[in-house]
């Protein structure tokens, strides 16, 4: 119990959470014209977006932050406590750093503003539906400037936990970069590329990519810029 049932269709299904109905729509009609997704539903507030959330499984949640009844940041909490592998991805008007670092924390897989243009919103939905975190690059910014170091932006010992080439690996990962991008630009195979990965999960203590992103980009090993 609690792991998303496997669908026998390849489109991503994608479950939207929005308050306001005209957006929802528009994000619903724009989304359900690209053939590899299927919008399996719309949830208008917190609440409803875990009830369907645990009727529907989906295998990407894209979300706003604030809702009634219940914030995105508790309908997060609660889901990804009980549905890990499910990728959500914020999308929002607001970077406050409470909202940031809070998603984040909880399991978000992405944070983008409603800045971006529709097909920005495509890729990150596929980004996030293979593993890949992706940050807006506003919300980037916060996220370095909160967790570098005052003193010179590096840990001491950091670079004592991965080798050199995990060291490269992870920098590529933070810059959204696919495994199969990351094998070609390094002239490795993608089994190698995951090995690394392996090995970096296990390091580092992590579980996703994100998490291993977020450690990185604290210690100041990495940058997304």
């Amino acid at each position: 119990m609690g792991e998303p049932k496997k669908s026998s269709t390849k489109k991503i299904r994608v479950l939207l959470a929005e308050d306001h109905v005209l957006v929802r729509k528009g994000i619903h009609r724009f989304l359900q014209k690209e053939q590899s997704f299927e919008v399996v539903g719309e949830a208008g507030d917190g609440e409803e977006l875990v009830a369907l959330t645990k009727e529907l499984q989906p295998d990407v949640i894209v979300t706003d932050v604030a809702m009634p009844r219940m914030s995105g940041i508790q309908a997060i909490k609660q889901i990804k406590a009980t549905y890990p592998s499910i990728a959500v991805l914020i999308l929002t008007a607001y970077d406050y750093d409470q909202y940031v670092f809070a998603l984040l924390e909880a399991g978000a897989s992405g944070y983008l503003l409603k800045d971006i243009c529709p097909e920005e919103l495509v890729d990150a939905i596929h980004a996030v539906h293979k593993g890949n975190p992706i940050l807006h690059p506003t919300v980037a910014r916060k996220v370095m400037e909160r967790f570098r170091s005052p003193a010179n932006g590096h840990e001491p010992g950091a670079y004592d936990l991965l080798s050199d080439r995990e060291m490269h690996v992870l920098a590529l990962a933070a810059k959204g970069r696919s495994n199969k991008d990351i094998a070609d630009e390094l002239s490795l195979s993608i089994r190698t590329i995951e090995t690394h990965i392996g090995h970096i999960f296990n390091k580092l203590g992590v579980g996703s990519r994100t998490e291993a992103v977020i450690m990185a980009i604290k210690r100041g090993w990495v940058s997304v810029e």
